[in-house]
């Protein structure tokens, strides 16, 4: 049996403390803030990596020895942390490999990669695994009833409830159960190995099996030899450092570069408007209303900065339909004795207030205190200070109010967004990726001095 390419090992420190555990979530906080970047540049130089394979079938040596140094990292803090309890060591801040550090990860160089597998092995090739996975690593408790509520507790999957049973063991005896550790050791083994192939590490298949124990069976005795055609890179810690801001800032231009695309893709209409879906709204009574929205004086300023104008339409299959915005008190008194429902809540599923009362005085229409009023059964209306409430009623004040309301805002300020979300991807994105590039030029080997003739006088 051929050795696998993908290297997990551990090995479980004695004796451990009963009592640390309960407290490792802290004291690994800083390596989990620096795997937030680490992560990001991973992920992004798997993309690189991807292309990289897909033109010339290598993986480019720096990348890969970043990549492994991330997975590295990552195996030793959940070893000592909570994805092992195996050891009391603080994890180093490296991605090197610690040869005396008791949890171990690397993987073989492959000289050369299949241009074909890198297109479906990690989403399609990968997906049995990825089902084995998401069991050992994930999965929830759900406590309570429908009536009080749940409470979700994350376990972690498998390999989660077995560390939590031998932190209990270790709590109260002292010891580690052997049996727990070597079985945790085989499902963290599958889960990183699966990770590698899925990051096109490998070419490898992940065997379906569970090789449990800290050690790696070596059948041939002698660990596999490594490639003479490409020598390891130096992540220094500028060099990484380089690659993580870079990484991150590409990360966030990415983001920017979304929000500009899904920007230019809001739905328009005639007028320029921008606006939602229209939301059904209906009652028996005589009118709905929206309750009292206060606007102070700054906030109107930001609304008619970035919002503009709004625009309320209510279409009916049924009566014609008003729509009207009044100073609060004034529709309070409008409304005082009438029958109608205030929206607790807006969107699918609204729910309403019901407010007793009869009929309204006198149709809408004749009323002279709406600040703007329905044309065609919309209205248009610029912010302005004060409390308001927008109603909705029949505009022959008959009660059975049906409409489908749809809100849009002009927003004025869509243009500088779109503008200034792709300037941020450009900016960012340039930038990131001259700290990534300058992060592989720092890593790269020291080219090997060529000696000078030496010329000698006659």
């Amino acid at each position: 049996m051929n050795r696998y390419p993908v290297h997990v090992e551990g090995r479980l420190d004695t004796p451990l403390s009963r009592g640390l555990w309960l407290v490792k979530w802290l004291l690994a906080l800083p390596h989990y803030l620096l795997l937030i970047p680490l992560w990001s540049a991973f992920a992004l130089l798997t993309v690189v990596a991807f292309v990289a394979i897909l033109v010339t079938g290598r993986y480019p040596r720096a990348v890969f020895d970043f990549n492994v140094g991330v997975l590295r990292w990552t195996w030793r803090v959940a070893y000592y942390s909570y994805g092992a309890l195996g050891t009391d060591r603080y994890p180093p801040f490296t991605l090197g490999p610690d040869p005396g550090y008791p949890a171990a990860f690397d993987v073989d160089y492959p000289e050369r990669l299949s241009r074909g597998l890198v297109l479906v092995k990690w989403w399609l090739l990968a997906l049995p695994h990825y089902l084995l996975v998401a069991l050992f690593t994930s999965g929830a408790l759900l406590i309570g009833d429908r009536y009080a509520g749940f409470w979700q507790f994350n376990l972690g999957g498998l390999i989660g409830v077995l560390v939590l049973i031998a932190a209990v063991a270790l709590l109260f005896t002292g010891r580690y159960p052997r049996g727990i550790f070597d079985i945790v050791l085989g499902m963290n083994r599958w889960v990183l190995r699966v990770a590698a192939y899925a990051a096109l590490m490998t070419d490898v298949y992940p065997p379906f099996r569970l090789e449990v124990g800290g050690l790696e069976p070596s059948p041939e005795g002698a660990p596999p030899a490594e490639s003479p055609h490409a020598p390891a890179h130096r992540w220094t810690s500028g060099a990484v450092a380089a690659v993580a801001c870079g990484s991150v800032l590409v990360s966030v231009g990415l983001a920017f570069a979304g929000i500009g695309a899904a920007t230019l893709t809001l739905d328009r209409d005639a007028d320029g408007f921008v606006g939602a879906a229209a939301v059904p709204v209906r009652t028996s009574t005589y009118a709905i209303t929206t309750g009292e929205v206060r606007l102070t004086a700054p906030g109107v300023r930001v609304l008619r900065d970035f919002v503009g104008q709004v625009r309320v339409e209510a279409d009916s299959a049924g009566p014609p339909v008003f729509v009207g915005i009044a100073p609060a008190a004034a529709a309070d008194r409008y409304l005082k004795d009438v029958a109608h429902d205030q929206l607790a809540r807006f969107g699918q599923g609204a729910h309403y207030a019901r407010h007793e009362g009869s009929q309204p005085p006198a149709p809408p229409l004749g009323q002279h205190f709406w600040a703007a009023l329905s044309q065609d059964s919309a209205l248009t209306w610029e912010a302005a200070p004060g409390d308001w409430t927008l109603v909705i009623m029949n505009a022959d004040a008959s009660p059975g109010v049906t409409a489908d309301l749809r809100v849009a805002a002009s927003v004025p300020a869509l243009g500088g967004v779109i503008v200034g979300s792709l300037t941020a991807f450009v900016v960012l994105a340039l930038g990131g990726t001259g700290l990534i590039l300058l992060g592989l030029r720092l890593s790269a080997p020291p080219r090997a001095q060529t000696p000078r003739p030496v010329t000698t006088g006659s």
